[in-house]
């Protein structure tokens, strides 16, 4: 018992001295504000002198070493909150000398290939007129001529106005480039003029004439909208060239137009033509206005009368009349007898104009299985043009039960509903039930 603890003993008083030598060593390491000053100048004379990465990296190492000497030193804090506080000198000026050390590295090739990569991407992304697309083959071709001249090498790429073969040089010139070996401290000046070639390539790039640098006039130009003008009828001339698009059933020019002018006239008539036309290759930009709520987009589309249109007007039946009312005409005019349901549902609507349009639709529709809910609207509703609209759906059915739901009011306080009682008497007996 007593070697142990002479054992334990002996390994205590061992622990507590190589922590008091921590703590010594702690202390000795511990700067004072005179010395790390002094460091910092020591580092900033080795960063001016430092001639390699090799270089800068040692002073790297020593800015480091600085920082973790001002967090651990015990410095003074200034009585005026708005002065200074010694620490945060340091940390300035260790932040300033840590900003020039990154800037005396490189030029790396890494930085070339990422410059060359970029100006790619904006090659690829950027929708360019044929004239720009011809500038940026000169640029690509002269910036793969000079990286051929400064790798003393053949890149072997094919250089023309297409915008895939100007991505496929700019990639392939980067592939060199990275695989060339390049040192930044023994090819450092072959570097710099790759990278003053890149810089030219970026310019040349950000210069070439973009579809956006076009005004809208010019833009509508190139893209054909004014070649059917053989006078200038009617001020503005895009209204005259609107109208005879139109009349050819263009939709994709009416199409062009909305998408580029500026003003809202011409906007309005844009739509005003699309809602006329009800041509299906209108159909997928309507259905894109109409998610904002657009009401002659969802006009638009019941026009066309295509199912696929059916979702983007469904959901705002049972929206303000503002809006539900347009939306409950497209339905009914697209006609799917899926929608039947969520129309009949708005039978119940406070306000009546809706419920008008909503036996209209139903009455497009077609579905029997609106008979009856048209039917007791016919008999109940207080809104006589609510009861008209109810009256035209029946008809519209056409079936005999359909029919006979409306002759018994031939005699009825509105005049609209006695003028469809007289067609459904008119219609006898020939629908089958």
């Amino acid at each position: 018992m007593s070697d142990e603890g002479d054992e334990t003993e002996t390994e205590t008083e061992e622990a507590e001295a190589e922590e008091a030598e921590t703590e010594e060593t702690a202390v000795e390491e511990t700067l004072s504000e005179e010395e790390i000053e002094a460091e910092l100048d020591a580092a900033e004379e080795e960063l001016d002198d430092a001639e390699t990465e090799a270089d800068l990296d040692e002073v790297e190492a020593h800015l480091d070493e600085i920082e973790g000497h001002v967090e651990a030193a015990d410095l003074p804090e200034p009585e005026d909150d708005d002065e200074e506080s010694p620490r945060e000198q340091f940390e300035d000026r260790l932040s300033d000398l840590r900003s020039d050390l990154e800037a005396a590295r490189g030029p790396y090739a890494e930085d070339v290939v990422e410059d060359v990569t970029d100006a790619g991407t904006t090659v690829e992304e950027t929708e360019w007129t044929d004239t720009g697309r011809e500038e940026l083959a000169d640029v690509v071709d002269a910036f793969v001529t000079d990286v051929e001249e400064i790798l003393d090498t053949s890149v072997g790429v094919t250089v023309s106005p297409e915008i895939d073969d100007l991505t496929s040089a700019l990639e392939e010139t980067a592939v060199v480039i990275g695989e060339a070996g390049l040192d930044p401290d023994d090819d450092a000046e072959t570097i710099a003029e790759l990278e003053d070639a890149a810089a030219e390539l970026q310019t040349g790039v950000e210069d070439a004439e973009e579809w956006d640098d076009l005004e809208t006039r010019e833009q509508l130009q190139v893209q054909g909208f004014y070649d059917v003008l053989d006078h200038r009828k009617d001020y503005p001339p895009e209204w005259h060239a609107l109208k005879v698009w139109e009349k050819r059933g263009r939709a994709d020019m009416v199409l062009l137009g909305l998408d580029n002018f500026q003003s809202n006239f011409m906007e309005e008539h844009c739509l005003e033509a699309l809602e006329r036309m009800g041509h299906p290759d209108s159909l997928d930009a309507m259905k894109e206005r109409a998610q904002r709520r657009d009401k002659p987009a969802i006009r638009t589309i019941g026009k066309i009368g295509d199912e696929d249109g059916l979702d983007a007007v469904l959901d705002y039946v049972d929206s303000d009349p503002g809006l539900a009312k347009p939306a409950l005409k497209a339905v009914g005019e697209i006609g799917s007898e899926e929608a039947t349901q969520d129309v009949a549902d708005q039978l119940a609507a406070d306000d009546a104009s809706v419920r008008s349009q909503a036996a209209r639709a139903l009455g497009l529709i077609g579905d029997t299985r609106a008979i009856d809910p048209l039917t007791d609207l016919l008999e109940d509703d207080e809104a006589d043009e609510v009861r008209a609209s109810a009256a035209w759906a029946l008809n519209q059915i056409g079936t005999e039960r359909a029919l006979e739901a409306v002759r018994p009011h031939a005699d009825d306080r509105a005049y609209l509903v006695q003028a469809e009682a007289e067609k459904a008497v008119e219609s006898g007996p020939e629908t089958p039930a």
